[in-house]
């Protein structure tokens, strides 16, 4: 019998490019409370939960009230958008989602973003087949670089870690991966050095193998030559 093998995918920026979909939800909300936020500042938070976002926007003393209120008035934003306009899946990202699931590898979305969100994307993608979990904001208690989300999605699964890959774009997110002991897959469209196992520009630039010489399939009592760096 053979032991499961995993892939758990962050959403943004990963499977689909919605930065400027997120920045025109984030810069029209703050505009809304009278507060002007830079496009350098949106980045850096990109990948972030909401409640680590928002208070540094509003500053430390930030009524815990006020950011819930912020919270579902930009994500109901982001949504709308969404269904408004549509939502690009990134080169490659359909492909392997429906090539990884035909080989018989488990798939999860773990992310940072509220479940909604993930729910409202995928069902735009048409691949909410694929994935047999959804772990998002609710179902943690810390954010990336913290490895709950993707033990998490692990455990949901029913994988162990050393037999799961992480495919992300953000130095957080992988950083994530390493401290819960995954194999990781970088994902850099001209951003920051990200540091994995693997580091593309693009996920259709990924060899057919990739996955594979990650994770190779083992039958039960059998090991494997490789561990996540």
């Amino acid at each position: 019998m053979c032991v499961v093998r995993a892939v758990l995918w962050d959403m943004d920026g990963t499977l689909v490019d919605s930065e400027e979909l997120h920045w025109r939800s984030w810069r029209e909300t703050m505009a809304d409370e009278g507060i002007s936020i830079t496009h350098d500042q949106f980045l850096s938070s990109f990948g972030q939960r909401n409640d680590s976002i928002i208070p540094l926007w509003l500053g430390a003393g930030a009524a815990p009230e006020r950011v819930r209120k912020i919270e579902r008035a930009k994500e109901d934003r982001f949504r709308r958008i969404v269904r408004d306009a549509g939502v690009l899946p990134l080169p490659g990202a359909v492909a392997w989602v429906n090539r990884l699931s035909e080989s018989g590898w488990l798939q999860a979305v773990a992310s940072s973003a509220p479940r909604a969100n993930v729910e409202a994307v995928l069902g735009e993608m048409g691949t909410a087949s694929y994935f047999q979990a959804i772990v998002s904001a609710e179902d943690v208690r810390r954010g990336k670089p913290d490895p709950e989300v993707y033990l998490l999605a692990a455990s949901r699964l029913g994988a162990l870690p050393d037999r799961c890959i992480v495919v992300e774009d953000a130095a957080a997110g992988l950083e994530g991966a390493r401290r819960a002991g995954m194999f990781r897959i970088g994902v850099n469209r001209s951003g920051p050095h990200l540091v994995a196992d693997l580091v593309v520009a693009s996920l259709d630039q990924l060899e057919a193998s990739a996955f594979d010489k990650l994770v190779p399939v083992r039958q039960e009592g059998k090991g494997d030559s490789g561990s996540p760096s």
